[in-house]
């Protein structure tokens, strides 16, 4: 009878093996078992000179300048609490986020 542990098989794409497998599946599940939960997704952007008034102002195609530069991240955040980082993607006639970075 052999008694040596078998390690667990690394899942392709990524250099978990064992325990941490085990640990990372453990978490996906849990995190999955609240899926109905409702939360709220903020995207950070820094707007220049904006006050009130522009605010009452804004309509349809109204274009209002910002501090974002294309090559950085912007954070993002669920109910307030850092999840990630973000990026400006357009896809098909709609502007996207992609998450670039996970907190």
């Amino acid at each position: 009878m052999n008694t040596q542990n078998a390690a667990a098989p690394a899942v392709p794409g990524t250099s978990l093996q064992g325990p941490q497998l085990v640990q990372k599946q453990q978490e996906r599940d849990f995190a999955e078992s609240f899926h109905w939960l409702p939360c709220t997704l903020a995207v950070d952007l820094p707007v220049l000179n904006f006050k009130v008034s522009n605010l009452l102002q804004l309509r349809e195609g109204t274009i209002v300048e910002t501090g974002y530069h294309q090559s950085s991240d912007l954070p993002l955040r669920a109910n307030n609490q850092l999840i990630g980082w973000t990026e400006f993607e357009v896809v098909g006639d709609r502007l996207a986020v992609r998450l670039t970075d996970i907190s």
